[in-house]
């Protein structure tokens, strides 16, 4: 099998962890409402761990390996202030899709760098492509419920829609191998946007919507996320 196909294939299976998080979600509500609440509080809560141990522990240490000072600062700034104008213009026509905004701006790139560094290890590229998926998957509930609860859409619309784009994600692995591969540079510059983009949605959106007042097992739910990301890191460097 070629690193191509490998690829490809590795991308596509951490992607489709998002329509099986949005299948999950999609489930009849849990029952007592305490219990239905606490769960979507931690659910939400581990997407914003996991989100936060993919900027700490990967995108942002790849980014910054190949970059200036002034470059650093210039990607994440952008992506900060990127994504602040996107949720100023979602919020302004009433389209608060925020969810699926984070875990399409943690997917994508890290595909791209999945890609583009798998012809150096493999072994590093199956551990990043798991990864990604126990990263897509709180993060394809947490978005599903979000997507349901705004808009019209039928749980099987959505589910459908999260399986499209989880083949955005062969197509940015197969970029990254073919044409980015020799540029480190753009790599680096596009995971430290991602990074800027990713921690003002955790702050601005996602924390927010873990809180819950006289509940203690959301907080938990970060800390999990955030253990997960950092196991994998771990097993990566070793």
């Amino acid at each position: 099998m070629s690193e191509l196909v490998e690829i490809i294939l590795l991308c596509f299976m951490a992607g489709v962890a998002m329509p099986l998080g949005a299948t999950i979600a999609s489930v009849e509500r849990i029952r007592p409402q305490w219990l239905e609440t606490e769960v979507r509080h931690s659910v939400i809560a581990f997407g914003g761990g996991a989100l936060l141990a993919a900027v700490a522990l990967v995108l942002v240490p790849e980014g910054i390996e190949n970059l200036s000072l002034l470059l650093i600062v210039v990607c994440f700034a952008a992506g900060g202030i990127t994504f602040m104008v996107i949720d100023i213009l979602l919020a302004k026509y009433n389209t608060p899709f925020n969810q699926l905004i984070a875990m399409l701006s943690d997917f994508i790139p890290e595909a791209m760098a999945l890609g583009a560094t798998f012809t150096v290890s493999s072994d590093a590229g199956f551990l990043l492509a798991g990864i990604i998926a126990l990263q897509n998957l709180p993060e394809g509930f947490n978005a599903f419920r979000e997507v349901r609860s705004s808009t019209e859409y039928r749980s099987l619309r959505i589910v459908l829609i999260f399986t499209g784009l989880a083949l955005l994600g062969p197509a940015a692995g197969a970029i990254g191998h073919i044409f980015l591969a020799e540029y480190t540079v753009v790599i680096s510059c596009i995971m430290l946007f991602a990074a800027g983009g990713i921690l003002y949605i955790v702050f601005q959106d996602i924390a927010p919507q873990a809180q819950l007042k006289r509940h203690w097992a959301p907080p938990l739910g970060a800390v999990a996320g955030f253990m997960l990301g950092l196991l994998g890191h771990v097993a990566v460097v070793s």
